[in-house]
């Protein structure tokens, strides 16, 4: 699986010279993830450089993202597509809390970013947007497409409003069609300070996150999908969407959760939650 380069800060060294016509993406909260699908229809996923091995090596705000890419890739799609689907890369981010509190039930837990084909390079955006829908996941919010590289100037550039919550975006990424790109970052989201609800009893803390609307989403969520909701199903995907939603806020703090004694309390208000 082809690794992927950090995207550089407008004005650093390896950031490029733009040329041509740019596209513009809202950059959001989140760590990038990879995957590849394998010829048995099994997926594999990655972070920045590591791949995963296994389920349990995933990052914990990473884990709805991956269940969301497996729930809804398109594989006959892909298959169709391109003669070897091992050689593809599909690149993007895994959305999560750090300092904004987005809107949770709108914006996908994965946003397609960068796509690396068998011809040894990143596709074009244009191109790029295109793949990702077809394969039914979202690409990245495009704030403007096609814009001149000679129309645009990064130094009285004006961060836009995000598309996902009622606020500035995080960033905004810049990409050209010779796969050049930089991040231009909203300083003053990166000045904010996390909040924290960490806490030392882990049943005070299921109360706070594992609430009645989360368990109804995710119940909702499994019946759409024609499965009826169990304890062990409401737990595994309640905390998904906790340590996605609150990242920021139960792993920004001095204190360390007890993730057993957490991960129990969630099941014991999952068992509430059906009536049991």
């Amino acid at each position: 699986m082809q690794q992927y380069p950090p995207i550089p800060a407008v004005g650093d060294e390896a950031a490029p010279e733009f040329a041509g016509h740019l596209w513009l993406l809202e950059a959001v909260e989140g760590s990038i993830l990879r995957f590849q699908l394998r010829e048995s229809g099994a997926i594999r996923f990655g972070g920045q450089q590591r791949v995963y091995r296994a389920d349990d090596a995933v990052p914990r705000p990473c884990r709805r993202a991956i269940r969301h890419v497996r729930e809804r890739l398109d594989r006959a799609a892909l298959r169709r597509a391109v003669d070897d689907v091992g050689s593809h890369t599909f690149v993007g981010w895994a959305t999560h809390r750090e300092r904004i509190d987005y809107d949770w039930e709108r914006l996908p837990p994965f946003l397609g970013v960068d796509v690396y084909g068998a011809e040894d390079a990143f596709r074009p955006p244009d191109a790029t947007e295109t793949i990702f829908d077809r394969l039914g996941l979202d690409p990245a919010n495009a704030i403007e497409r096609e814009r001149h590289s000679r129309d645009f100037d990064p130094g009285s550039y004006r961060i836009p409003e995000s598309a996902w919550y009622d606020g500035p975006a995080a960033g905004v990424v810049i990409r050209d069609k010779r796969a050049g790109r930089a991040q231009l970052e909203n300083s003053e989201i990166l000045t904010q300070s996390k909040s924290s609800i960490a806490s030392e009893n882990a049943d005070s803390l299921a109360a706070a996150v594992a609430t009645d609307r989360r368990f109804e989403r995710v119940a909702t969520r499994l019946r759409e999908r024609g499965q009826a909701p169990t304890v062990d199903e409401l737990r595994d995907r309640v905390l998904e969407d906790v340590y996605r939603e609150e990242h920021g806020r139960l792993f920004g703090g001095d204190r360390a959760i007890d993730e057993s004694a957490f991960r129990t309390a969630v099941a014991r208000r999952a068992q509430r939650f059906l009536g049991g």
